[in-house]
């Protein structure tokens, strides 16, 4: 069996690409998919492109690659476990600093850092518990044929 190191660093890659997916579909800042793509299709039907059309379907893909590998990895209970884990964690910074949260460009990207922080660890749990308890998850079938 082939072993692959799995170290915070590739955590780190993970939780990265997690967050160019969902930061680049949409963030409260005005420089999104949302803001160049979608938003604009609400005045004017003709300027959408086939740019736009193709930077929307990679994004999609990687929802799907994200989302699927989530949900594959903890389950949905595990997965309604982890936003839950998440966003205690973001109460509790918010409530040790005293942020303000009546803004809601704040509860947008705490939103964005929850979902970001959620499909990470998805993606990175069959490695996580490798590491922790030893056993390895396959979705591979090796066949004889």
């Amino acid at each position: 069996m082939a072993t692959y190191p799995f170290s915070f660093s590739n955590f780190l890659l993970r939780l990265a690409f997690a967050l160019v997916v969902v930061f680049a579909t949409y963030n409260p800042e005005g420089y999104s998919y949302y803001d160049w793509a979608i938003k604009p299709l609400f005045e004017d039907l003709g300027s959408f492109s086939v740019l736009k059309a193709l930077v929307g379907l990679t994004l999609l893909i990687g929802w799907i690659i994200l989302v699927r590998a989530t949900i594959n990895a903890l389950g949905i209970f595990g997965t309604v476990l982890a936003i839950l884990f998440f966003v205690l964690l973001i109460w509790l910074i918010i409530d040790q600093f005293d942020l303000s949260t009546d803004s809601l460009r704040v509860i947008s990207y705490i939103v964005e850092l929850v979902i970001a922080a959620v499909l990470s660890v998805g993606v990175s749990w069959s490695h996580l518990r490798r590491k922790l308890t030893g056993q390895v998850d396959t979705d591979e079938v090796d066949r004889a044929d």
